[in-house]
């Protein structure tokens, strides 16, 4: 317990992870390049404070003193952060990479850990993370995944699981199974939207609980939604990843790329916190959008 955890990235996805870890003597040393600028540095350094983790100014100096490094960061920053965290890594140190990205992206960022004496694990968070926090189900890969499943394990995740195989193999799971997922907000989104706009949105989530019964479409629909305007963003470059995924596999990725598109294309407005319930998001897109055009 007196060996320092490091966490790289402190988003929404981390906080969830490392909640209690301090109050049950477990130091936690966290970094996150928002505070980097100015504009973001006191709200990073306030849920720092809030969950009583040490919040460190540079990569350096979270990696420096840990034997376990855990990354989350957004899909765009999973390789830069292993080069950068690279340069800081003790000899044996285990990094556990979460981040939502292709297998070939995580194996590019092993050669990067492990060329510095690291050691690399490739991890895959299978579910959100709230509101099962250490509960969501990891699925573990590569030469490393049996010291990475102890030490997660250890540290209170309560659903891991190895996946013989090497670095990508748990990436490849997580991004193919992310093409249904996020594909299905997306479909979801275009549906409601249309519908909303030819006025017969009761009609189309009544014809879709018929068909779907016990699914409460009305329910899901906003759900989605809600998932897409704030995190939009972030699963648009996630599901990037998961096309570089399906073409690495000469998979034609036409229904990944529309994804991406419309994921992007919500997350854009900045809506990042969604009114409540269905209709309600449905007009503040339709607002947002005249907005943006005029």
């Amino acid at each position: 317990m007196n060996t320092p955890v490091s966490v790289i990235g402190f988003g929404e996805a981390a906080s969830a992870m490392v909640e209690g870890w301090p109050e049950a003597g477990r130091r936690v040393l966290a970094y996150d390049r928002k505070t980097d600028h100015a504009g973001t540095r006191k709200a990073k350094q306030a849920d720092f404070a809030r969950l009583s983790v040490v919040g460190c100014d540079t990569m350096a100096e979270a990696v420096a003193g840990a034997n376990i490094i855990l990354c989350l960061v957004t899909a765009d920053q999973a390789t830069a952060a292993a080069r950068e965290g690279a340069m800081s890594l003790s000899p044996g140190a285990l990094w556990l990479d979460l981040n939502s990205v292709a297998p070939e992206t995580k194996r590019v960022a092993a050669r990067v850990i492990e060329a510095v004496g690291g050691r690399y694990v490739d991890v895959a968070v299978l579910s959100p993370v709230h509101p099962k926090r250490r509960a969501a189900p990891l699925l573990v890969s590569g030469p490393h995944a049996e010291d990475g499943v102890r030490h997660l394990t250890g540290l209170g995740f309560s659903n891991v699981s190895e996946l013989k195989g090497p670095v990508g193999a748990a990436a490849s799971v997580k991004m193919i199974r992310s093409v249904m997922i996020k594909g299905i907000e997306a479909l979801s989104a275009e549906c409601a939207i249309a519908a909303h706009k030819a006025d017969v949105l009761d009609a189309v989530v009544s014809s879709l609980d018929a068909s779907w019964p016990g699914a409460d479409w009305g329910a899901r629909l906003d759900y989605n939604l809600d998932r897409m305007m704030v995190h939009g963003l972030r699963r648009a470059a996630e599901m990037q990843e998961s096309e570089a995924t399906l073409e690495s596999f000469d998979v034609r990725a036409a229904m990944t790329r529309a994804t991406v598109e419309l994921q992007q294309a919500i997350g854009a407005l900045g809506i990042s916190t969604p009114p409540e319930g269905l209709v309600a998001k449905l007009n503040a897109l339709t607002e947002h959008a005249r907005g943006a055009a005029a």
